[in-house]
């Protein structure tokens, strides 16, 4: 396994300011990264898995050791298959800190060559999540303090306002 590379694995539906703010700083952190879409069969996303890549890449187009990548399955299975020794997690409060501490560790026992890293949110990006900004975009609220300003016409066209 390569500690030198760490997958931050997500729906990223859409991507949020609070993403990009774990990946920027994972991507200062780690030589390289591999941002991961995860395509969950059980939920049915907002955004086209190609969707999501794009706005990744523009979002991302200024980080050179970034790369990005969707997969379905177990991240476990992917960091071997990558051969990569490092999940990468964003925390913003104690909830996320108790599943993805639950995760981290069967993660580690599907996969013992693997560690997990976890980043605490910056504080200005503490309550963002991807779900909060289709609700706003779908209730016509302004969505551009919580995505980036290339995408946030985008994701508020493809979330018309309901009537």
């Amino acid at each position: 396994m390569n500690r030198d590379l760490c997958v931050y694995a997500g729906s990223f539906d859409p991507v949020t300011t609070g993403h990009l703010d774990i990946i920027r700083r994972g991507a200062a952190i780690f030589p390289r990264m591999i941002v991961a879409i995860l395509c969950n069969p059980s939920k049915k996303g907002a955004f086209s898995m190609e969707e999501r890549l794009s706005m990744l890449k523009k979002s991302c187009a200024d980080l050179p050791n970034v790369s990005f990548d969707s997969f379905d399955g177990l991240l476990a299975d992917y960091l071997r298959k990558k051969e990569a020794g490092i999940i990468l997690r964003g925390l913003r409060n104690f909830s996320d800190f108790e599943s993805e501490f639950q995760m981290a560790q069967l993660n580690r026992q599907l996969n013992p060559d693997i560690e997990t890293f976890f980043l605490m949110a910056s504080p200005e990006h503490v309550f963002v999540s991807s779900s909060a900004v289709r609700e706003i975009a779908m209730f016509g609220g302004d969505i551009s303090p919580y995505v980036p300003a290339h995408i946030a016409e985008e994701v508020a066209r493809k979330l018309r306002p309901i009537k």
